[in-house]
């Protein structure tokens, strides 16, 4: 699959003998991924985005701002093909060519709104591979491959409080990002043993006001219980803009003790 790239160009930009950190970002295409894009190019990071297609909103940032932007076509249902393609990039990057190494998995699928015996195998399949089976893969290439750089390393996992309260009619999103808290668990205990070892946290970033929650919404009420809920959040004012969860989940990204607890709300303090 072809990417595009944009070589650090502006006079803003960094020297090239002081390296960025470095940004791998999933589900970049739409929603808060496209949101921490935006914003992770206005800050000078070298990003590189793992989307179903490109966007040439962020190339156009980029060149603005100066910053190297890499854009992957990559169908994260095959997690194997894209964990592959990550760490032969990493693996073929110079020493020093970062200040440091950032892995965010963004990307979620939300199936058909059903109880679990109307779902269709292939799209309960589907969920958990893009949702919990990709995460894992990309997060096992990506720490093997940048595990000699000897920079700060850190993994950021999107999850949501639906990891943590189960909700009818959801379960396959539901499993997937409670599997994502707990496989963050587990990490954070390999990596503690490390000298060195990443950093990593899986966060609920809050309700954000998306293409999911409009698909929660327009849901049939007699197969899904929550759907007034949802579309009381939109009603009374609730949901937070993709562009200030992003802003929230970058700053948490940047706090000092972040990973010091490994399954944390972006709403705590």
């Amino acid at each position: 699959m072809q990417g595009t790239s944009l070589p650090s160009s502006s006079a803003a930009a960094a020297s090239p003998s002081e390296p960025r950190p470095l940004v791998i970002l999933t589900g970049a295409s739409r929603g808060m991924g496209l949101a921490m894009a935006r914003q992770l190019l206005q800050q000078g990071h070298a990003l590189v985005t793992l989307a179903r297609a490109t966007s040439g909103e962020l190339a156009g940032i980029a060149q603005q701002a100066g910053a190297p932007l890499e854009q992957w076509e990559q169908d994260l249902a095959d997690g194997a093909a894209a964990a592959g393609r990550l760490r032969q990039w990493l693996t073929a990057r110079p020493a020093g060519s970062y200040a440091s190494a950032t892995l965010i998995n963004n990307a979620g699928v939300v199936p058909r709104i059903a109880p679990l015996s109307d779902c269709e195998p292939a799209d309960l399949a589907n969920a958990l591979r893009v949702g919990l089976e990709a995460p894992m893969q990309l997060t096992a290439a990506f720490l093997a491959a940048t595990r000699g750089w000897g920079v700060p390393l850190k993994v950021l996992n999107i999850s949501s409080g639906l990891g943590r309260r189960a909700m009818a009619s959801q379960s396959a999103y539901c499993a997937a990002k409670a599997g994502m808290d707990h496989f963050t668990r587990c990490l954070a205990l390999d990596e503690a043993q490390r000298p060195g070892g990443a950093r990593v946290c899986s966060l609920a970033p809050g309700v954000i006001d998306t293409d999911m929650q409009v698909h929660l919404r327009a849901a049939d009420p007699a197969a899904f219980p929550d759907q007034q809920n949802f579309a009381n959040l939109k009603t009374d004012g609730a949901l937070t803009s993709p562009d200030d969860a992003a802003a929230r989940v970058l700053a948490w990204l940047a706090r000092p003790d972040f990973g010091d607890t490994p399954v944390a709300d972006v709403r705590q303090p």
